[in-house]
């Protein structure tokens, strides 16, 4: 990260709120967002976004962030409900959900692609690569929910969630036609909405 998109906003005073989620693409588990406030001229201390992270690296960078950052907001929006409202006005709900968990005010919101209905957003691509807090948001987010599918791991261990958090590997699509769905399967999402139609009787 060569240049930090929050400086011009640092420069006048004003504190950013960087907002990311992790948890869109896979099958089962939750999304989780995280909302991070940094204080102004933070130094780049990331070596990327979570996505080029090694797990250890993404820990040591959580370690890091909850040091540094002014606060450090987070939410968690569950599968029914992504079922019933659609990943993307889950996604949505999960960032201002995370960004009312702030415990700091902000003057600024960045986010990663999702525009979202509250002040001053400014909705940018790739903000988890350009800026620091949103960077930081997407660690802390990609950390929290490994955590989650862990504990799941441990309650549906055929479903092996500790190894592919919930993403459609192929060994994950291999259990889930062996064991079907599980509660926290997201029944909206291929394949597991053919699955679960197959085996669901016609009204």
């Amino acid at each position: 990260m060569k240049e930090i998109y929050e400086l011009p906003f640092w420069e006048k005073g004003l504190l950013v709120a960087g907002v990311d989620e992790a948890g869109r693409g896979p099958l089962a588990g939750p999304l989780v967002a995280c909302a991070v406030i940094l204080p102004p001229y933070t130094e780049p201390f990331l070596k990327g976004d979570s996505k080029k992270l090694s797990p250890s690296e993404r820990e040591e960078a959580y370690r890091i962030i909850k040091e540094r950052a002014l606060s450090i907001g987070t939410a968690v929006v569950d599968s029914e409900v992504i079922d019933r409202i659609n990943i993307l006005q889950a996604t949505r709900l999960a960032m201002k959900r995370a960004l009312e968990d702030l415990k700091h005010p902000y003057d600024v919101v960045i986010t990663d692609w999702v525009k979202l209905d509250v002040d001053n957003c400014i909705a940018i691509p790739k903000g988890d690569e350009r800026s620091l807090c949103c960077a930081c948001a997407s660690v802390v987010a990609k950390v929290l929910r490994d955590k989650i599918m862990e504990h799941y791991h441990r309650l549906y261990p055929q479903y092996d969630f500790a190894s592919h958090k919930g993403y459609p590997t192929k060994e994950h699509l291999q259990r889930l036609l062996q064991y079907r769905e599980s509660p926290i399967h997201r029944k909206s999402f291929r394949p597991v909405k053919a699955l679960f139609s197959e085996y669901t009787p016609s009204p």
